[in-house]
């Protein structure tokens, strides 16, 4: 192994493994360490504009949903502390979180809008590190009680993740998504600390319609 050193450049460098080629990164964020010739690294930061343009090797993926472009414009200038991207040395995005803050009094909550890696960088817990990133976020800065997301109710591969890291199927909402792919989906929930008895994770046994959700 070679001991590499590497300037901090804002991001959080993590732990990170493609195939058989490995690389374990320093809690100080300055040294590297490379095995077989091959230095994988992860830095997190906030989505910038110029972003819009650079993310299609996420978005062409079938299953991540894409939005017009004021909608992502909307995230970064109300909640840039809940939108972030996690990115290879080469500068290309390998994954991002959408996020934001919402709700009132107990129900105020941070919300996963979109969480999505790029295929090639799957199963590197990518997803891990931004749902991590967004529930200290929503804890630490804006104090919420819990953090919810919503997810395609046949989608069972994300739903596994989902409970893995703490979420609970809260409540089915019927008929959520319309379109040609139609079908309900399950509301998850995750208590953060404000919620210290886990009131928000308390799950409902019927199910709802689209209007009848609060926000």
């Amino acid at each position: 192994s070679t001991l590499l050193n590497q300037p901090n450049h804002g991001g959080r460098w993590r732990y990170c493994i493609i195939d058989s080629f490995e690389c374990k990164i320093a809690s100080n964020n300055t040294n590297i360490q490379k095995s077989r010739n091959t230095t994988i690294m992860t830095s997190t930061r906030p989505f910038h504009m110029n972003d819009l343009f650079r993310f299609n090797n996420v978005n062409l993926d079938i299953l991540t949903e894409t939005f017009n472009m004021p909608f992502y414009l909307q995230y970064m200038s109300r909640w840039p502390e809940l939108f972030t991207v996690a990115e290879a040395p080469d500068n290309s995005i390998m994954g991002y979180m959408l996020g934001k803050s919402e709700g009132s009094d107990s129900l105020w909550h941070g919300h996963v809008s979109a969480v999505t890696v790029a295929p090639l960088y799957r199963r590197l817990g990518l997803a891990k590190t931004l749902m991590e990133d967004l529930e200290s976020t929503s804890s630490n800065v804006y104090n919420a009680y819990f953090v919810d997301l919503f997810v395609r109710s046949s989608n069972t591969l994300a739903i596994s993740m989902y409970e893995k890291f703490g979420y609970i199927r809260y409540r089915r909402v019927l008929g959520y998504y319309s379109g040609d792919d139609a079908e309900d989906a399950l509301d998850m929930r995750k208590a953060l600390p404000r919620d210290k008895h886990k009131q928000s994770e308390i799950p409902l046994d019927k199910p709802v319609l689209p209007e009848d959700l609060e926000w």
